[in-house]
């Protein structure tokens, strides 16, 4: 297999692209061919040394997800065949053009989506699912507010929060990607003064969802935007993980704060999102309410630049690696 490894922790200089020996599926696995891979921010983290692979896991091979073509099935694997085409989430190992993974860990793939689109779509729009319906209760009407609304999970956010009905806010820094996420069926802000800006857009009542992508800069203006009853769901935390926050705040708006990851959890928590996602959403894709957003694809052996790209401003939805020629 062709796959991007890390060396040791640091910056770009630790990224290397090699080929290895294809890895074995094991009784209740399938193995997965293939032709793109998903760049994550927990990717890059990982590169640094501070989000080490889950136990059981690669730790030199990073990459959260795997979608693709199945070659080869466990011993007692029922419910796949040699052929399907599937996507679904793994603990490492998913930048690889080779990929095991638990059989309750991916599903079918939508038929009319090319090998770029399902690549785009398994840890950004399932993160944010479990975030924004499973764990946080969106309800149509309701207001979502995103921060980092143009990025890979913020676009998927967008784009649930508008097919589950809620009014949803996204916040970007960046004209091209309050564009996008007006393209997306969001209310784009700008950065700038966004607390006072969503205040205003909603008569003063707040977001009864916020999703924090961002990180601790934005959490004292999370409570204050937030409405009564309202929960405040982190996710990400790359511009910082440390911040101050006035508890009567929180305390008088009855608000509920927490915090989510999806790596790190057991097969059946992990299946549970996959399949809940898959169930209540896929449709979506069918009919044209969900779309993969793709940002840039670099060739594999380009991972370096890749990563690189990822850690730059202003991107629109997933950066992949091109592992089909």
């Amino acid at each position: 297999m062709r796959c991007v490894t890390y060396t040791g922790a640091g910056g770009n200089e630790v990224v290397a692209c090699e080929e290895r020996p294809d890895p074995v599926c094991g009784d209740e696995e399938v193995l997965i061919h293939a032709a793109f891979a998903g760049i994550n921010g927990a990717d890059v983290s990982q590169r640094q040394g501070n989000y080490p692979a889950p136990p059981g896991w690669p730790s030199d091979i990073p990459g959260l997800e795997v979608a693709g073509v199945i070659q080869a099935v466990g011993s007692k694997v029922r419910q796949w065949k040699i052929g399907d085409r599937a996507y679904g989430l793994v603990g490492g190992g998913g930048l690889a053009d080779r990929v095991a993974v638990h059989e309750r860990c991916v599903v079918h793939v939508p038929s009319h989506l090319d090998a770029q689109e399902i690549a785009a779509i398994p840890e950004v729009f399932i993160t944010a699912h479990d975030a924004i319906s499973t764990q946080a209760g969106l309800r149509p009407g309701d207001t979502l507010l995103v921060h980092g609304a143009s990025g890979g999970v913020g676009s998927a956010a967008v784009q649930i929060g508008v097919a589950m009905g809620a009014r949803v806010i996204g916040v970007s820094r960046h004209a091209a990607g309050r564009a996008a996420i007006e393209g997306f069926g969001g209310e784009a802000i700008d950065s700038e003064g966004w607390t006072d800006t969503v205040l205003e857009k909603t008569g003063g009542k707040g977001a009864n969802v916020v999703l924090e992508l961002v990180g601790a800069p934005n959490f004292p203006g999370d409570v204050a935007v937030l409405a009564r009853l309202g929960r405040i769901a982190i996710v990400g935390i790359g511009a910082g993980q440390k911040t101050e926050v006035m508890l009567r705040d929180l305390m008088t708006k009855r608000g509920t704060v927490f915090g989510t990851t999806l790596r790190a959890r057991p097969i059946e928590e992990k299946a549970d999102a996959i399949h809940r996602f898959h169930h209540e959403l896929t449709r979506c894709f069918d009919d044209g309410r969900l779309k993969p957003v793709i940002d840039r694809a670099f060739p594999w052996n380009e991972a370096a630049d890749a990563l690189a790209h990822m850690e730059s401003p202003g991107k629109v939805g997933k950066v992949l690696l091109d592992f089909s020629s």
